[in-house]
């Protein structure tokens, strides 16, 4: 039988057609983007899942750098990014008017509870409270000891190592005004910083107060008392406290669907159960320690299938 030139013309289109749908019907849903979290804990939640993803269920995650919070819900909303790890409700504005579990307008999916539950306040170190302010137990009491605390760049004021990015969405200086506490709330940038402050502090003995949440190693490295705030309440904040967040991984509505070409996926961002104590225990390795994400995470991986195993489908 003879094939014309334009018989194998049709031939060889249809084959490049049929390889080039094979070929995307073998990627549809194998590659997502997700943010990498500006803060360890975060960090860890979302390796654990993209070494889980990528390992065992064939999937290739690109991981981009971005401030958390309402960027990272814009960008998940738009289709720019797939998904992200370990919301914490009290940090966000943006789910209440996004995800409808919280009553937004569904352009963000809720995903599921991480497992990590987190208790934020402000702390002072042991030692300043048992030698100079025993009755130092609230933020009422602050202003009592606010010249232990001044700093030249906060002149008669107290100074607090606030949350360390706007990002996060803390509001610590509003907080304070509106609490009437007369301290300065010094953003350092990045939550390394924070702890470097606060240890180098800690190791002079020298009073300070601290932003911090737990999950978190830095309470095992530090002797630190918790102030109490008003208790959590919406209609009031930011003059409250936080209220304790349950975390949880929020998606894309479409390509996180749990019927969609990423339901393997969608399902283990849903059912992910990571303890407060597993997370702790990577979070001291990577930044007391100094070991690499990376390394940490596959290591806890191999070690706990039988924790993991039972997040995917």
């Amino acid at each position: 039988m003879t094939i014309s030139i334009f018989s194998k013309s049709v031939v060889g289109a249809l084959s490049a057609t049929m390889l080039l749908a094979g070929s995307m019907s073998a990627n549809a849903g194998g590659r997502l983007t997700a943010p990498v979290a500006d803060w360890t804990g975060g960090a860890v939640t979302c390796k654990v899942a993209q070494v889980i993803l990528e390992n065992e269920m064939d999937y290739k995650v690109k991981r981009i750098t971005i401030p958390s919070g309402a960027g990272v819900y814009e960008a998940i909303a738009s289709g720019d990014m797939d998904f992200a790890c370990e919301s914490w409700p009290s940090y966000s504005s943006s789910k209440d008017t996004m995800i409808t579990k919280f009553g937004g307008d569904g352009t963000v999916e809720y995903l599921g509870a991480t497992g990590i539950i987190g208790v934020s306040t402000y702390y002072v170190p042991k030692y300043f409270v048992d030698e100079v302010a025993p009755d130092l137990a609230s933020y009422e009491q602050l202003n009592k000891y606010k010249e232990h605390f001044a700093t030249l760049e906060t002149g008669g004021k107290g100074r607090l190592i606030a949350c360390p990015t706007p990002a996060w969405e803390c509001d610590d200086q509003k907080r304070l005004d509106l609490l009437g506490v007369d301290f300065v709330a010094v953003e350092l940038g990045t939550e390394t910083a924070s702890w470097a402050e606060a240890q180098a502090a800690y190791a002079r003995k020298e009073p300070f107060l601290l932003y911090a949440w737990e999950p978190h190693w830095i309470h095992a490295a530090l002797d630190l008392v918790a102030l109490e705030l008003p208790a959590h309440d919406d209609d009031k904040w930011p003059a409250t406290g936080w209220a304790e967040d349950i975390t949880f991984n929020y998606g894309n509505p479409e390509s996180m669907a749990s019927d969609g070409d990423n339901a393997d996926a969608s399902h283990l961002l849903s059912n992910m159960n990571l303890s407060n104590a597993e997370q702790a225990k990577m979070v001291l390795a990577i930044d007391v320690d100094g070991r690499e994400i990376d390394e940490v995470v596959e290591e806890w991986v191999a070690a706990n299938e039988d924790i993991w195993r039972a997040w995917m489908p």
